[in-house]
């Protein structure tokens, strides 16, 4: 498990490597923009070469571009609606000049629309997106958390979502421990993990699994809460361990988006942490 964080590119997307490395990461998950605005960074090519350069001498991994929070391709609203698209296309943009591994997002809400409305604009939005993406660099649905008209909270609903896209070539997943967690799927229990796994497995395919959100929970199984806690200090605890080191997840990018100690997100005394509790783990398993 290539055990990593999200961290920031403020200074350039390239600094995003230099802030990995030094926390002993092993993957990186990146902003490619300021996530408080619609407007795309103008990246100079220097930068992206540079970050492959570092990737390269830093040994990591695995690189994961994340999409704005604020994006929803399922809003009725159209003006949103075509600034989800944009925002969504020029993060692929620049995960494909970086040579990322995958652009994960949230799918977003309907907002009472209904989920046949949404999930008509989903698809069409994802369409325009898919075609953007490289051989390397794929889309990754995240697996969502949140009531109301949130869409993507369970299997069957990313599966849904696959085969209305004809199973695309570049269509992956990212699933986050916190949102299975509070969306009712218990991954601290090693019967429930293999269903959730094996769902995945009929429905979609494990081999379209291509990234982890590794995060406890601050909210209790099946809330509908989406508040991710530091490792070892939410509600999962050392149970979070079977998620970790379960044998159908090895060898994924593994990125946590924790608080951290300060809440200024993710540091070193985190990824050692996961690092420390995905050993443990996975010595059991061996035992």
């Amino acid at each position: 498990m290539l055990i990593g964080a999200h961290v920031s590119s403020s200074g350039g997307i390239h600094t995003a490597i230099d802030r990995a490395e030094a926390m002993g990461a092993e993957s990186v998950q990146v902003f490619t923009q300021s996530p408080r605005t619609w407007r795309p960074t103008n990246h100079p090519e220097e930068n992206f070469e540079r970050f492959k350069e570092r990737r390269a001498e830093a040994g990591i991994g695995g690189v994961l571009c994340h999409a704005l929070y604020l994006v929803n391709l399922a809003s009725p609203k159209d003006d949103f609606y075509e600034k989800s698209i944009a925002a969504l296309s020029n993060t692929v943009d620049v995960g494909c000049a970086i040579e990322a591994e995958g652009v994960v997002f949230h799918i977003g809400s309907h907002l009472g629309a209904g989920i046949e409305t949404g999930l008509e604009r989903v698809v069409e939005a994802m369409k325009k997106v898919l075609d953007r993406c490289s051989e390397t660099t794929w889309l990754l649905m995240e697996n969502s958390a949140g009531a109301g008209g949130t869409i993507g909270r369970s299997i069957d609903e990313l599966a849904l979502l696959y085969e209305r896209l004809d199973r695309h070539p570049r269509l992956g997943i990212c699933l986050d421990s916190c949102h299975l967690f509070v969306s009712g799927y218990d991954v601290t229990d090693e019967t429930a993990l293999d269903s959730v796994l094996e769902d995945l497995d009929r429905e979609i395919g494990l081999e379209r699994l291509r990234a982890l959100h590794v995060n406890d929970s601050k909210a209790p199984l099946g809330s509908n809460r989406d508040r991710h806690d530091n490792v070892g200090e939410g509600l999962m605890g050392e149970k979070l361990g079977v998620f970790l080191s379960h044998p159908r997840l090895q060898g994924l990018p593994a990125v946590l988006e924790v608080p951290g100690p300060d809440g200024h997100g993710p540091d070193a005394s985190q990824v050692q942490a996961t690092k420390e509790l995905h050993s443990r783990w996975a010595a059991k398993a061996v035992s």
